[in-house]
């Protein structure tokens, strides 16, 4: 019974292909659904992509009255204020948009001291000023940062299998970033840098594992060369689901140890990372693979040639 892993089957036969149309219908669904909710209600978009200023404070033994921070903010005239807590009672967070054409450091100074004011003495663990300037900067960086990861992805299966594994590996990547991104907007998480650099590990994760099936369905298409290609997609993902399994368990307890733990700055990004991993799990089965089913595969690979044993030394 111990290790636990040993009660894990070495072997499975489960008919993943029977199921692809299921699946790739709710995968449709899904998709249409995040892209109605990009346009509305629309993403909760941070700081990062809109401009503007985050604090975060910390009153210390007493907790942080929001009312009369956002009574003493109200007086500054800055238009959308956020104030909200943070973790504890004692810590807040405080966001608000420079009005255009003013210094955005005597602003920060204002706001400051108007805090200070209503609450006395106060701590600031975290002062983040962007620029509209740079948030749009930021905004396009984002957006080519993932569409060149999918892009080099492509190139990468490619080059190393053929153009319809590729092209497989790329639906199943859109997939993946599609549905992070509609659970982002689910949850009304901000939209934010590290929700980009959780996007971009989705991406490569996901590839890892879809390369790990077609890795597998190469050498089974080179074994079996008269099988159908549905019958070598079920049993490349079967002979590869226990490796599977294991990898995905261990990065969700690594994540969920974050997400616990991690304090709220890093909730959000664990919470994406845990659902991209199933997410990514999910598509390597039910849309890189059956993409290829829909493409048809080369069969001019050559047989495989089993190593020969090589004799005992002495």
């Amino acid at each position: 019974m111990w290790p636990l892993i040993k009660l894990l089957p070495t072997k499975t036969n489960f008919p993943f292909v029977s199921l692809a149309r299921l699946f790739a219908t709710l995968s449709i669904v899904a998709v249409i659904g995040t892209v109605i909710g990009t346009f509305y209600p629309g993403p909760n978009v941070g700081i990062d992509f809109k401009g503007g200023t985050v604090l975060e404070i910390n009153t210390g033994a007493k907790p942080a009255d929001l009312a009369r921070v956002r009574g003493a903010l109200n007086n500054l005239h800055l238009g959308d204020v956020q104030v909200q807590t943070f973790g504890k009672p004692n810590a807040a967070v405080v966001r608000f948009q420079t009005p255009k054409g003013a210094d955005p450091g005597k602003i920060v100074t204002s706001v400051k001291a108007a805090i200070s004011g209503a609450l006395g003495q106060v701590t600031y663990s975290r002062t983040d000023v962007i620029g509209p300037e740079v948030s749009d900067e930021l905004k396009i960086s984002g957006a080519v940062s993932l569409l060149a990861a999918i892009g080099l992805m492509l190139l990468y299966i490619w080059f190393r299998f053929q153009l319809q594994f590729g092209l497989g590996a790329v639906v199943a990547l859109f997939h993946d970033v599609t549905l992070s991104f509609g659970l982002i907007l689910l949850l009304r998480l901000e939209f934010s840098l590290n929700l980009i650099a959780a996007l971009l590990t989705i991406i490569g994760y996901s590839m890892n594992d879809t390369v790990v099936v077609f890795d597998r369905l190469r050498e089974n298409r080179r074994k079996f060369k008269k099988m159908p290609l549905r019958e070598l997609i079920d049993l490349s993902v079967n002979e590869t689901l226990s490796r599977t399994v294991i990898t995905g368990l261990t990065a969700l307890l690594a994540l969920s140890g974050l997400a616990m733990f991690g304090g709220e700055s890093l909730r959000p990004l664990s919470i994406v990372l845990l659902f991209g991993i199933v997410i990514g799990t999910y598509s390597s089965i039910y849309v890189a693979s059956p993409i290829i089913l829909l493409w048809g595969v080369k069969k001019d690979d050559d047989d495989a040639v089993p190593i020969a044993p090589q004799p005992a030394r002495p």
